[in-house]
């Protein structure tokens, strides 16, 4: 069967909220249990006393796969995207911002529950994030959302670790994985965060060694899922569960593992650097790209550096230039 897209992802459909934030106010809000550098799960009421301490901010449809989807349009790549907003101004916002960048997005809104989720990110001087999310709406995605016909007309479909909070949500994980195996198609995950390699280590191990194709981690979650402190030595305790694994080490650039052979590719230095968030995610989406278009591995890991590198050259998780003009 001829694939009608490159390019399925199922994530947490979320709009982002950006603001600089100094390290002062940074280290007021670790007493108030915010974890550094990583993503905190918070409430509603929290995120509206969040957001009024706050500075000057930039709010753009985000969420991991949905940041993903937009680097992959960016190149050219045709895709689809399944996730949960709700039926309000955020959600509305979300799914206009999705189909203008040409990326398929019809799962319907949810009505009457919880409002569109929300990430609050803070950016440091260093251009490090932490983000601070209200899961809302998207929490709410089900196996009913999980639409077969875009799984099974899809080369590679995308799933994001952060939808394992939700057990609702985890099912229609597992749906998908299922299908894909139906329809002889490939399967790419991203562990998202150490905070959810934590949470759900071995069930993360068990998809990689039973369900997943292409998986994708960042140095601290290589290191969280194996258990070891070693990058190298990590590495070989993954090498042959899966057929590709790659791996982003921030400024030294990116490992591809297959069972045989280890790819290091090199890291394309920003204009400036601004802002990390969304570097992982465009990666992957640089990296599927060239493998839905039949690159050899080299390339593919060039793209998503390439990607990435447009990435955290300002602020936001998404290209202020298409990608396809940098290749």
């Amino acid at each position: 069967m001829t694939a009608q897209y490159g390019l399925t992802a199922i994530g947490n459909a979320i709009v982002d909220i950006l603001a600089h934030a100094t390290d002062d106010f940074m280290k007021a809000q670790i007493q108030k249990g915010m974890n550094l550098n990583s993503m905190n799960l918070i409430s509603a009421e929290r995120a509206a006393e969040l957001y009024g301490l706050m500075g000057p901010a930039t709010e753009m449809s985000g969420g991991s796969a949905g940041n993903t989807m937009a680097c992959f349009a960016s190149f050219g790549g045709k895709g689809a995207y399944i996730g949960k907003v709700a039926d309000d101004q955020l959600g509305k916002i979300f799914a206009h911002d999705t189909r203008a960048i040409g990326v398929h997005f019809e799962s319907a809104p949810l009505v009457g529950g919880k409002p569109t989720a929300q990430c609050l990110i803070l950016v440091t001087p260093d251009a490090a994030r932490t983000m601070n999310t209200f899961l809302g709406a998207c929490t709410q995605l089900t196996e009913d959302d999980v639409d077969e016909n875009l799984i099974a007309h899809s080369q590679v479909t995308y799933l994001e670790g952060y939808l394992f909070d939700e057990p609702k949500a985890k099912a229609a994980f597992f749906k998908a994985a299922d299908l894909v195996k139906k329809h002889n198609r490939k399967l790419a995950l991203t562990l998202s965060d150490p905070f959810c390699v934590v949470r759900y280590r071995d069930e993360f191990m068990s998809l990689v060694e039973n369900h997943v194709d292409i998986l994708f981690a960042n140095e601290a979650e290589l290191k969280e899922l194996t258990q070891i402190s070693d990058t190298d030595q990590a590495i070989e305790a993954l090498r042959g569960k899966c057929d590709i694994i790659a791996v982003t080490l921030g400024e030294k650039g990116s490992a591809i593992i297959t069972a045989n052979d280890t790819l290091r590719i090199a890291a394309v230095a920003p204009t400036q650097l601004v802002d990390t968030t969304g570097a992982g995610d465009s990666y992957a989406a640089g990296f599927l790209f060239g493998l839905t278009e039949g690159k050899s591995l080299q390339e593919c890991g060039r793209l998503g550096s390439i990607a990435a590198s447009e990435i955290i050259s300002h602020m936001g998780p998404r290209p202020l230039v298409a990608l396809k003009s940098l290749i």
